[in-house]
Order: C-alpha cells, then structure tokens, then sequence
C-alpha cells in the first residue's frame, strides 16, 4: 500500500522543475536530521528520491524497489530475487538513511561493487545532497577518513570491521586508565590527529548490509582480526619434521576421522607411536602434549584441508578460498598454526606465526549499529535466526514479473563418476540446442576436472573460480549468449547478473546444472537464482550423487548403504526415495550443526557485553 502512494506521488512530481525539487529534498532533509519526520514525510522523501532517479539516471523505480527501500528504511531483511534492482532499493533507503547527518554504511560482498555501486549512483546522490564514498583494500588511511566522512559509504564487512578495530587500537594508544570520551573529543577538535589517535571512522548508525545472509548468518562467526607481529612458539623446522611423520601414520589404526567436525583424534597406539617418534625433538614449550596437538593438526591439514577446495596455491602462498563465495581472501590466515601446518604439507616455506591486537565477530560487530537492515535473494530460510540474533525481521518482496523458472527435480547417482558423465552429456544436449548453460560446482578442481572433459567433447566452457576472478566480469557478460557453457563456483552465486543473448528467451533462457547440494540450502538457492530472471524463461536441476561431500561428511552410513544396494543403478539415477531422504538428512544435520556453532559465538558476545563494561573501550 505505502509503495503503491509512494509510486503516486512521484508521478505527480514530473511536472516539477528541477529548482523546485531541489528546494522539496532541501525542506525534507531538514525534516530528516531533525527526527521530525512522519511516515507521510518519508513518503514523499521517498517519492522526490524516485524522481531523481528517474531524471538523473533514468532509472524509474517499480512498486517493488520501493517495497524494497521501505523494509530497509525500517530496519528489515529486504528478500528480492535475482535482478529486481537491490542496488537502486539500497540507493533509495540510504539517501534518507544519509539525510540523518550521522553517515550510513553500505556493505557489499566485494571491493568492485563497493566502488562500482558509489560511482554508479553518485549523481543521484549529489543531486539529493547526499555525499558518497567508498572504501576498498587498497584505500590509504586519508582516502578512508574523506570515505568515512561522507554521507554514505560504500565498503565490504571486512574493511569496515577492520577499520573499526584500528580505530579501536588508536583510541586505547593512551594506555589502561585513558578517557576514550576524552580522546573522541580531541579528535573532533583536532589536536590528536598529529599523535595519530584520531578515529578514522565517526560512529557506528546505520547499515544496509547486501547479501545480508551471507554476512550476517554464513560468516556470523568468522572472527576479524587485526593481527601483527607474535612470538614465533615453535620452530619452522618442527612443522615440516610434523608434516612428514604423519604420512607414516595410517588412519583407523593411528588415528581416527569425523568428518562432520573436520576432527582428528589420536588412538591410544597412535599417541604412543607418535611420543616414539618424535622423543628427540625439543618444543618451545608443552612437551608430550604439545607434541600431540601438533601431530592431531598436521592429521587435520592433510585429512581435512584440500588443495583447490578450502585453499590455492599462488606465488608460493597458501591463499584461503572462501567456502560461501568462491573467492579468494589474499589477506587471511588460519590461527593457532593451522596456516603453517597446511605450508608445511605442500612444501612450502613458512611464514612466521603473528599474535592478535584486537579481533571481534561479524555477529558481534552488526549488533553495535543504531540501525541495522539488509536484502538478499535467500533470507526465509534464517528468518528466525535473523530476527533471534539481530531482532530483524524478514520481508518478502514480490518480484516485479512473475518468475518462468522451470525447476527440475534433482537426479541422484550412486557414484560421482556417474554424476559427472550425466552432467557432461546434458550439457552437450543443452549446447547444441543453443542454449547458455552455467553449471555450479563446489571447488576450483571440480571446476577445472569438468572443464578439461567439456573441451574433449567439443564444447569450450569459460571457467569461472577464484584463480580466474580477474576474469570474472568479462565471462559473465557472456554467459548468457547463445550455446554458452560457463563452469562456476560458488562465485557465480551472489551479485552476478546473467543477462541473456539475443533469441535466447525464445530458446528457453538459461539452463542451471548444480554438481553438488551445499550445507545451507539458501546457497543452492542463490545459485537456481541466476535463471528466470526478471521474468525471463529458464531452467534448473541438481545432478548430484551419494558420493559428494555433504552425504559423506554429515549421513555417511546412510550414504553408503545406499550406494551398496544401487550397483545395479551405477550407470543412471538412483530411483529411490531413500537417496532423496539421505540428502534432506545431510542438509538438516549441516544446518543444525552451523546453528550451534554460531549459538555458541552469540552466547559469548552476549557474555562479553554483559560482563565488561569497559570492553567497547578495550577490544
């Protein structure tokens, strides 16, 4: 209803001069700052910001971008499906949400939106006397103070968290009995800058976060920390002597593996052998124990950790793959000597262990904004964890058009080799009717493997992972032509917008081939996501088999029975309602296992919140 009046009134602002509009937004922005404005001023606000749009970019906002900017102007989880203009609802609602005076946080997934979605909708904002700016990786501290200023930043979770904590850092520069009021205000005025106290951002009062379930579910409990130079515990020589004992162990004698943990655990032979083989080396500390927990997280770096999976290998660097994205995070290193233990089974030198100067949770860190929304394409399924750990509740905007999407019930095969031929003869079918095809996988060899076996067959795939991300903006522009295969990881799951080529809606539009179910469904989801697209036809269907990471980690015995009752089904589907229970089994124990892990983190932010006062001056 509001966004059907809202849509009303900026139609009657057409006949409307520029000067006269120009004085309108002036008069509201007033009203804004002040916190004087009705929900009748914040329809009309919303209704001149539509307007500019409409004449600075040419951009007229449907009914459900503006449905879209209200729940975020509210303080809700905005869900809009995949190309209904999240980036303009989020322009709109930060354009009242910067009116306010106090700055307004817009959090991307990645440093090219961040500064792409600022330059994109700067003229809308100057027009509205709103100022924009964006911070990225390679920021200097001056650029991120101007950035900070302004108001409305762009950035991604990381470097906002990040600068917080540096800020945090310079404020506690004074010592224990310091006054961080009287620092803050020596800041305001000037006279620390030259003693480099000064905070670099100016509060924490708004925040449209994208991708919101990514960030606030899905990395919930990724600690940030500012890390620097630590005491080297032990040793480079000590993880590389580790490294090669344990090829010598043998799992189910020496060791045993839980996979749905990722633990290692030595037996009581296993300790033994391990304290025998290792008598004459000299630790830094801990002894016989120490000894043992290094041998456990050497096991877990080989048994858990894969190479093209969980991490690359660039110049001679161990580089985390984000799990949720797909994407590379240079800047991250596991803690506790995980980094090294995984340098040390590929061969690689070491680089020196570091100690912590400040960390805090993604959870913790959007809990001490004044107002906090979001949008996301897949947000219902953690509606209620949302509204528990952040009180906000979840909004469902219709699409603009209704969705043609066909989707197709998963196909289960008893062994991946199986999958993996099924998956490459219906995309030869899909290629020669002409049709795009983008097939998901879960890593960067799975994406590489499948590539190589689609050349053999004559088809050439654009290969889309985290060591081909410099690439990623040419291969998406032309995923959507005619007989194009694109293979992707999870990168081609959240904020990538396929549009198709031209005839391709007549084809029957984008064909999604996923090669794996993942932990959270919502991810599947965003995936099927890339199809149908503001109306256009599409199709999407799971090829997935009894071998895949998720059965085999979270229904293992299930999985196997299963897979030893299906031989005869080696070669096609497995027509059994079973294969489908195992899945959902799998999903349900996944999902239930991140829920209390990140349970456990919110019990202890609330723990830290309630039980130290001074901890918002001290991190």
């Amino acid at each position: 209803r509001r966004a059907g009046e809202i849509a009303a009134l900026r139609d009657s602002l057409q006949s409307h001069d520029v000067g006269w509009l120009q004085t309108e937004s002036a008069r509201l922005r007033e009203l804004v700052r002040r916190g004087r404005a009705a929900e009748s001023d914040i329809n009309q606000s919303l209704a001149l910001v539509s307007e500019a749009a409409r004449r600075q970019m040419g951009l007229t906002p449907h009914r459900e971008q503006i449905m879209g900017a209200l729940a975020l102007t509210t303080g809700c989880i905005a869900e809009m499906a995949t190309g209904e203009g999240k980036t303009l609802a989020a322009a709109l609602a930060a354009t009242i949400a910067g009116w306010r005076g106090r700055g307004a946080h817009v959090i991307t997934v990645n440093d090219y939106l961040a500064q792409r979605d600022a330059e994109t909708m700067r003229p809308l904002y100057e027009f509205c006397g709103v100022s924009v700016g964006f911070v990225v990786g390679t920021s200097a501290e001056a650029e991120r103070r101007s950035a900070y200023q302004a108001d409305v930043t762009y950035g991604t979770n990381k470097e906002i968290a990040a600068d917080f904590l540096r800020d945090r850092l310079r404020m506690g520069a004074r010592g224990v009995g310091s006054s961080l009021g009287r620092d803050l205000m020596e800041g305001i005025a000037g006279s620390a800058s030259s003693s480099g106290r000064t905070p670099v951002q100016r509060g924490l009062a708004c925040a449209i976060v994208d991708e919101a379930d990514s960030v606030l579910i899905d990395e919930a409990v990724t600690p940030l920390i500012i890390a620097g130079p630590g005491a080297q515990t032990e040793a480079p020589e000590i993880y590389i002597r580790i490294a090669a004992l344990v090829g010598e162990l043998q799992a189910g004698q020496d060791y045993s593996r839980d996979r749905a943990r990722r633990e290692v655990r030595l037996t009581r032979s296993g300790r033994e052998r391990v304290l025998d083989l290792l008598k004459e080396e000299q630790l830094a500390w801990g002894g016989n124990r120490r000894k043992e927990e290094l041998v456990v997280q050497a096991l877990t770096a080989r048994e858990h950790y894969a190479l093209g999976t969980h991490y690359v290998i660039q110049d001679g660097r161990v580089v985390i793959v984000d799990e949720f994205t797909g994407r590379l995070m240079p800047d991250r290193t596991w803690r506790d000597g995980m980094h090294q233990a995984i340098e040390a089974k590929e061969g690689l030198s070491l680089r020196p262990d570091t100690g912590t100067l400040a960390s805090i949770s993604f959870q913790r860190f959007f809990r001490l904004y004044g107002h906090l929304s979001g949008m996301t394409g897949t947000a219902r399924e953690a509606s209620g964890e949302l509204w528990r750990t952040y009180g906000l509740p979840v909004v469902r905007v219709s699409t603009h058009r209704p969705v043609a999407r066909r989707e197709e019930p998963d196909r289960i095969f008893a062994s991946a080799k199986a999958k993996w031929s099924a998956i490459i003869d219906e995309t030869v079918r899909l290629h020669k009717a002409r049709r795009p095809v983008l097939i998901g996988t879960r890593s960067v060899d799975a994406s590489d493997r499948l590539g190589a076996e689609l050349t053999e067959r004559g088809v050439r795939p654009a290969i889309l992972s985290a060591t081909r991300h410099a690439e990623e903006a040419a291969i998406v522009v032309r995923a959507g032509a005619p007989g194009a295969v694109t293979v992707a990881t999870n990168m081609a799951g959240r904020g990538t917008d396929i549009k198709l080529g031209e005839g391709m809606v007549e084809a029957g539009g984008l064909a999604v081939l996923a090669s794996e179910r993942h932990e959270s469904r919502r991810i599947d989801r965003q995936l099927v996501g890339r199809s149908g697209r503001q109306g256009d036809p599409g199709s999407a269907q799971a090829l997935v088999s009894l071998e895949d990471e998720l059965v085999v980690r979270y229904a293992p015995n299930c999985a196997a029975a299963l897979r030893s009752v299906s031989r005869g089904e080696i070669r096609g589907p497995v027509k059994s309602l079973l294969a489908r229970l195992v899945f959902r089994l799998a999903e349900r124990r996944a999902s239930a296992a991140a829920r209390r892990m990140r349970a456990s983190v919110l019990r202890s932010d609330d723990w830290l919140d309630d039980s130290l006062g001074f901890v918002g001056q001290s991190l």
